[in-house]
């Protein structure tokens, strides 16, 4: 399993509902990365996305509490064990874990990679990712070269889960 998310300085990665920032090259990147895999989300983040439509050309799995949610047209697991008998039928590093908060803190340490679009500002954020530079099991395995949209800097990165890497050849 992997992860994607864009964050700034403060590893923030929403407010009020809604991402900090839209960058058209970063949401290509995300729509690269997870197009004809399958996307794993809370409620509250497949809520939030245009039109409350699921992900387009991906398997959309929500991760919901509330009990009597249902959608035919994504799959609904009310628990962790729930997605992982839906996922265990595909390849792992076809499953991503795209937010939001909560849903990151669960599984984060069931990923492998970690795709983190890091902007370089400080936005008023409520919701947050975990720190991956002060992670000591996620160690930084690329950086590309700054990158600048509308003077918002910004640079594409990949974590690996060194502990995770480890358990799996141990």
């Amino acid at each position: 399993m992997k992860t994607i998310v864009a964050v700034d300085l403060n590893w923030g990665i929403g407010y009020k509902g809604s991402l900090l920032v839209k960058i058209p090259e970063d949401m290509s990147f995300f729509k690269k990365m997870t197009l004809g895999k399958v996307v794993i989300m809370g409620r509250e983040t497949f809520e939030s996305l245009p039109g409350k439509e699921p992900l387009e050309g991906r398997k959309n799995i929500i991760l919901s509490r509330k009990e009597g949610y249902r959608d035919n047209r994504i799959t609904i697991c009310h628990t962790l064990d729930d997605i992982f008998d839906v996922i265990k039928e595909y390849n792992s590093d076809d499953v991503f874990v795209i937010g939001g908060e909560s849903v990151y803190k669960q599984l984060l340490p069931f990923c492998k990679e970690a795709y983190i679009t890091k902007i370089e500002h400080r936005y008023d954020a409520d919701k947050f990712f975990n720190d991956l530079d002060s992670n000591e099991s996620w160690e930084l395995a690329s950086t590309s070269d700054l990158k600048t949209y509308k003077g918002i800097k910004y640079r594409f990165t990949k974590y690996v889960n060194s502990k995770l890497l480890s358990e799996n050849c141990g």
